[in-house]
């Protein structure tokens, strides 16, 4: 008997792509390098002194002086507070009014620095110092026997950063991750969790407990934060859950679309213009006022002040953060509320409603 198997058909093999859509890739992502290149790069190799604010504190005639040379030696480069003595000099630093302050008031200069305010502007700072030790400033230098090549003006720092991370590293690396798990608590919660209020209470759980994490991690470990650990912790969570909810209230709005602005927002603006390694002020043009508008600078912001200024300052990074959480919320109980009102649209409009 003739018997006949018969056979699956072979699969039909997908024809090559097309050059056009070959090159079209690479295109894309020529420009995708290119973009996350000057996201990073461009605020960093622009970085510069310009209106950083530092007070000066001696006589009316010796601060003018004082602000001369400095204009002389770095135009524009700083925005200066007079004030009568050394008191008043302090006082603006701890309250995160200025960087530091170059001290005149007793005669001879001095420069006080608070590292823990921004390494960066401290450095520089002490480059400050070396010069009035040559007989810049208000000459009185010269009067008291520092003439050129009469060593540096002392330098004294206020608020320093902490002996066991000496160079800030560990608060300036700290602005990504905190970007990236308030972006991953978004992403996780809107594929995994269904209904906006448990998304909510979701993310500001998340947000308290990896707040909690992330300030062991850098404050008991690592040593680069001190003061208050509760508010450490509460800093850290404030800031990713205004990432956290700010993306997730976009996707409810928008979709994958509303997800995808959201984060390239906050990872490739929010996150290069926080000036966590330098400061604000040294980033170029507006981009550091902008940078401060973001949850990631805001972040930065407040936990140095609550680090090491016991939360002096805090409160306008806390009103950026907070609007920002607020934003969140508010668009994802909205697209709560318009689902809600299609449903029971349908509801009303089918037969056996």
């Amino acid at each position: 008997m003739d018997t006949h198997i018969a056979r699956a058909p072979a699969p039909a093999v997908a024809p090559p792509s097309p050059w056009r859509t070959v090159f079209g890739v690479v295109a894309l992502l020529t420009a995708a390098v290119a973009v996350l290149l000057t996201a990073f790069a461009w605020p960093l190799v622009r970085s510069s002194l310009h209106d950083v604010p530092i007070a000066v504190a001696g006589p009316p005639a010796a601060v003018e002086q004082v602000g001369a040379a400095l204009d002389r030696r770095l135009p524009g480069g700083f925005a200066i507070t007079g004030v009568a003595d050394t008191a008043a000099a302090e006082r603006l630093i701890r309250e995160r009014e200025v960087y530091g302050a170059i001290d005149v008031s007793s005669g001879r200069p001095q420069v006080i620095t608070a590292s823990a305010a921004g390494p960066a502007v401290a450095q520089a700072l002490q480059g400050v110092a070396a010069g009035l030790g040559q007989g810049e400033g208000n000459g009185q230098g010269q009067q008291h026997g520092q003439g050129p090549g009469g060593g540096a003006a002392p330098v004294r720092d206020l608020v320093s950063l902490p002996a066991g991370d000496a160079r800030g590293a560990g608060l300036a690396a700290a602005a990504l991750p905190l970007v990236m798990g308030g972006l991953l608590g978004a992403l996780v919660l809107t594929r995994l969790v269904r209904g906006p209020t448990r998304r909510v209470v979701g993310a500001l759980a998340f947000a308290v407990t990896g707040g909690l994490a992330v300030a062991a991690i850098l404050q008991f470990w690592l040593g680069s934060l001190e003061g208050s650990y509760a508010a450490n912790a509460a800093a850290v969570a404030l800031a990713v859950a205004a990432v956290s909810l700010s993306l997730m209230g976009l996707e409810s709005l928008l979709g994958y679309a509303g997800f995808g602005i959201g984060s390239a927002g906050m990872m490739l603006i929010g996150n290069p213009l926080s000036g966590t390694s330098t400061a604000p002020e040294m980033l170029p043009g507006w981009s550091g006022g902008l940078g401060r508008l973001l949850p990631p600078g805001a972040g930065a912001h407040l936990l140095r002040s609550t680090a090491f200024f016991d939360g002096r300052g805090a409160a306008p990074a806390a009103t950026v953060l907070a609007a920002w959480l607020a934003l969140g919320t508010a668009l994802c109980l909205a697209a709560a509320l318009r689902a809600a009102g299609r449903g029971a649209g349908s509801a009303a409009s089918s037969p056996t409603g």
